[in-house]
């Protein structure tokens, strides 16, 4: 498999499983033309299981975009093996992941075994789980046993973890074939996918543009039809922005539900801190279906409080879009978002109400979007700066004066104790407030970002680039506006596609529900995409 090479100090193998060997033409072809039997005989099964299971795949060429349920059916069913399943994606990454380097560490070996074990555990009658022979990719921030994870950095080049991290181990135990991780920025901090050791990662729409970040590397690859889901994090938009750049689905969970053991950051070895205020690690798909089953597959306690607790999904609050009561803010003074933008999610908006449900517009009484954006960057400036170096925190310090934002975070550093706890009152508040919203509505609507997937700018510092618009000249930094309030206040929010510009760039709208309701915000951004036509391949890697 053919990926950017690496750093010049960087090593190239790590157990055999870091980087695979390419497989030859004839090997390929190969791998291609056992698959088109298997495939053709495959899809017209999977038209009857689209009756009992999932949606439908219509003829061979569609299932690499299939979804991971209707690819896990198909496995178990025997309408294709786990092997087969691999090979045809092994073949996809071969051919499409050097034009976009989303895919910069294989575990094709590992992964040629796993598949090879789930078929033979199935002849024996065992399932392992819903993901069982679905071949996946997990975030390079992720630690996975024997395979180099460095978060994008240099100091971590040669960082061989020991253990998987808590979502590995669990995406495993369900039966997933993991064939590789995927590009991020250097420590997870930016809305682009590059760094020094992998290089830079391309947007399956537009190469000229970023696939976002920090999971676009996962995003790219599961637009482009390398991977049947991806398991991302976020903190400032880390799941949904990319998931709205390359136009598949993205869910950030509620705080808690999904443990994040074994990510980086924080740095391997670091000693245990408070617990985390606003990071996750959730899923990235190509339906909302399956997004909620990888929720259902990565989520629940860990460690101690598994001792004790149990988690389960509750099912979603309405059986219809009619039934649903929405509140939603498209476009505001607050963040304006360009024409195009705009005028999708108001398609969006339509589509729900001419379907039946309540539509309301306006924020929900109490919130003041510009003070609750205030306390998450400063709790988003507390958590991500505590652990820098001297330099860089006199760097922020010296910067206080540049802008608003760089004030507030120069004051994140080094406020005591009585400002910081009146911060987390505020966050209290303000998760008080959508609390009651939520009382009486379902979700709350509103841009994932401003602008469509933004061309790739990898000036530093960062918080000095420009986005251009046709409206206008806008701050990078606004790119944290939307997705503010979820973050602040725990609460799971879901990124859907809703249509493409007239450049043919996507569009996605955020879904926030209620607090450990995940599965509502799922199940409209589901429902939204059966109206909208939901998910499309890149056209340029659709073959």
């Amino acid at each position: 498999m053919p990926i950017r090479p690496p750093g010049p100090d960087a090593p190239t193998s790590i157990h055999g499983d870091a980087v695979a060997p390419t497989p030859s033409a004839v090997e390929v072809a190969d791998v291609i033309d056992r698959r088109t039997f298997v495939a053709a005989a495959g899809a017209a099964a999977l038209g009857v299981l689209a009756r009992e299971e999932a949606g439908a795949v219509s003829s061979a060429g569609d299932l690499p975009f299939a979804g991971a349920a209707e690819a896990a059916a198909a496995v178990r069913r025997r309408e294709v093996s786990a092997v087969e399943l691999l090979d045809l994606v092994l073949a996809r990454i071969e051919r499409h992941n050097p034009k976009l380097n989303a895919i910069v560490v294989s575990t094709a070996e590992s992964a040629r075994e796993r598949a090879a074990e789930a078929d033979r555990a199935l002849g024996r009658g065992e399932v392992w789980g819903p993901l069982h022979g679905v071949p996946m990719t997990i975030k390079e921030t992720f630690e996975m046993a024997g395979v180099r994870t460095t978060a994008g950095a240099p100091f971590l080049a040669r960082h061989v973890p020991e253990r998987d991290a808590v979502v590995v181990e669990r995406a495993r135990r369900a039966g997933a074939v993991v064939v590789g991780k995927t590009n991020v920025p250097f420590m997870a901090s930016d809305w682009q996918s590059y760094n020094e050791i992998y290089g830079r990662t391309d947007n399956p729409w537009d190469v000229e543009r970023t696939p976002g970040g920090s999971t676009g590397g996962g995003a790219a690859a599961v637009a482009a039809g390398l991977s049947y889901l991806s398991i991302g994090s976020d903190i400032g938009g880390s799941i949904r922005i990319p998931a709205g750049f390359c136009g598949i689905y993205g869910h950030k969970p509620t705080l808690g539900v999904v443990p994040l053991d074994g990510h980086i950051p924080p740095p391997p070895g670091t000693p245990p801190g408070a617990p985390l205020e606003l990071p996750v690690a959730g899923p990235l798909a190509r339906s909302a279906t399956d997004l909620r089953l990888a929720l259902e597959v990565l989520g629940g306690p860990v460690g101690r409080e598994a001792t004790a607790y149990r988690w389960s999904l509750p099912s979603p609050r309405r059986a219809a879009l009619r039934e649903y009561r929405v509140r939603y803010v498209v476009d505001d003074p607050y963040c304006p978002v360009t024409a195009e933008v705009s005028r999708r999610l108001g398609d969006a908006v339509a589509a729900l109400r001419d379907a039946g449900a309540r539509m309301e517009e306006g924020w929900p009484e109490g919130v003041d979007p510009a003070a609750q954006f205030e306390t998450y960057v400063y709790l988003l400036y507390q958590a991500v700066d505590a652990g820098l170096p001297d330099d860089m925190k006199g760097a922020i310090r010296g910067a206080a004066d540049s802008s608003p934002m760089a004030g507030i975070r120069a004051r994140a550093l080094d406020d005591g104790y009585h400002e910081s706890m009146r911060r987390r009152v505020e966050r209290e508040a303000a998760r008080a407030v959508w609390s009651r919203f939520f009382a009486t509505h379902d979700a709350f609507l509103s841009p994932v970002t401003f602008v469509p997937a933004i061309p790739h700018d990898p000036s530093q510092p960062f918080e000095a680039r420009r986005i251009a618009t046709p409206e206008g000249e806008r701050t990078y930094l606004d790119l944290l506006r939307w997705i503010a309030f979820a973050t602040l206040t725990g609460c799971p929010a879901t990124a859907a596609p809703v249509g493409l510009t007239t450049a043919g760039l996507p569009v996605a709208i955020q879904i926030q529900g209620p607090y450990l309701e995940d599965a509502t915000p799922i199940d409209l951004a589901g429902r939204l995409g059966e109206a909208l036509g939901g998910f499309r391949p890149p056209p340029a890697f659709a073959g």
